[in-house]
């Protein structure tokens, strides 16, 4: 039987991003030939050997309004001038060419919208950009047939605002062990204290990583605060550390693949998420992260959004902040990992593990696929 080809695209590097790397091995799986299409960085890390084929794209701007067009011109010339019976469009910075292509050549188009875009910090202090944006989402979106996203809250967003069906995936490991777990000296993580790890691809701004980091002038030298991730507030953490003279209590780790990051999350003690409810994305978001505490056996410290409060609150795998004064952090960091229910929550995040998935998850997927074949 011949192989059906799609093009899965995506603007970051592809060495980290877990769930696009999730969806193209469940299309392997169905005997699809896949192509994914990023871009690659001056600071990319080399890729991981994978079962389908990659494609990064050097662009000569890495940001700023010039890096989305030359990405998208660029982006759209792989699109039309490579063979494919049926695309993937992973977020609207990448809707654009794949829905133009896809009408040319009268080919399917799946897309998987990873949060509210429109809604995001950075294009909210940005009107001019934000109307861009949302011109393109409200021109194509209500156009298309085959939509996804990450949790039940943001697929009834969609679906209210557009009046398109959107199914939602969430972003779930396998459940797996870690293999041949590292230890704390073979990482060159302390021995004998208590680690908080914050990781992602993320780490931007009102996501509460400056007011963590801050929160640890509080804390005794017991615990250790494990960074490990990008994103635009890095810098600014760096040089609050210094200032605070956190030094011997922050350590930083770039963004590595997953399966690096496992081993640095597996021998933490307490898994961060405390995003600001200070706009619609943040409101409705259920971070990767959230999944991969869970899976690696650690609770959860999380702000009271509606997706990850009903998540944590069903499984009873962690505690929550009020406000984000670093001292209140603190104290609920301190409570919580010396507190009689610690081992309790610990314990749960296996149950939790195993009920939430991705060998379950991904059957939505699969369903979705096999109607468009």
């Amino acid at each position: 039987m011949k192989k059906k080809r799609i093009i899965v695209s995506v603007i970051n590097d592809l060495v980290t991003d877990q769930r696009v790397a999730r969806s193209c091995s469940v299309l392997f799986d169905l005997n699809y030939k896949v192509l994914l299409v990023g871009r690659e960085q001056r600071t990319s890390r080399p890729m991981e050997k994978r079962d389908y084929d990659c494609k990064r794209m050097k662009l000569l701007f890495e940001q700023g309004p010039q890096f989305y067009f030359f990405f998208n011109v660029r982006l759209f010339f792989v699109l039309l001038f490579t063979k494919a019976d049926a695309l993937w469009a992973n977020d609207l910075d990448t809707l654009l060419p794949n829905y133009l292509v896809s009408k040319i050549k009268g080919i399917p188009l799946i897309y998987d919208s990873h949060e509210i875009f429109c809604e995001v910090p950075e294009l909210q202090a940005n009107p001019s950009k934000k109307r861009i944006w949302e011109k393109l989402e409200a021109w194509i979106v209500p156009k298309l047939k085959y939509c996804i996203t990450v949790n039940q809250s943001i697929a009834d967003y969609f679906t209210n605002k557009y009046n398109v069906p959107f199914i939602f995936v969430r972003n779930i490991p396998d459940y797996t062990k870690v293999v041949g777990l590292k230890s704390r000296t073979e990482l060159n993580l302390p021995i004998g204290k208590k680690i908080v790890i914050l990781q992602g691809a993320g780490i931007n701004v009102q996501r509460g990583a400056e007011e963590l980091v801050e929160a640890f002038r509080y804390l005794n030298d017991t615990c250790f605060l494990l960074i490990v991730g990008s994103g635009d507030v890095i810098q600014q953490l760096k040089e609050s550390v210094i200032k605070l003279q956190l030094q011997n209590k922050v350590k930083f780790v770039d963004k590595i693949p997953a399966s690096e990051l496992k081993q640095y999350t597996a021998n933490s003690n307490l898994g961060v998420t405390i995003d600001k409810d200070s706009n619609m994305n943040y409101h409705f978001s259920l971070p990767n992260k959230v999944f991969d505490y869970m899976h690696a056996g650690i609770p959860i410290l999380a702000t009271r959004l509606p997706e990850i409060e009903k998540l944590v609150n069903a499984y009873h795998i962690g505690t929550f902040i009020e406000n984000h004064e670093p001292l209140h952090i603190a104290q609920q960091i301190e409570g919580f990992l010396n507190s009689k229910e610690y081992l309790e929550f610990k314990s749960n995040t296996v149950i939790a593990a195993i009920e939430n998935n991705w060998q379950s998850e991904k059957q939505k997927l699969i369903k979705l696929i096999h109607e468009i074949s």
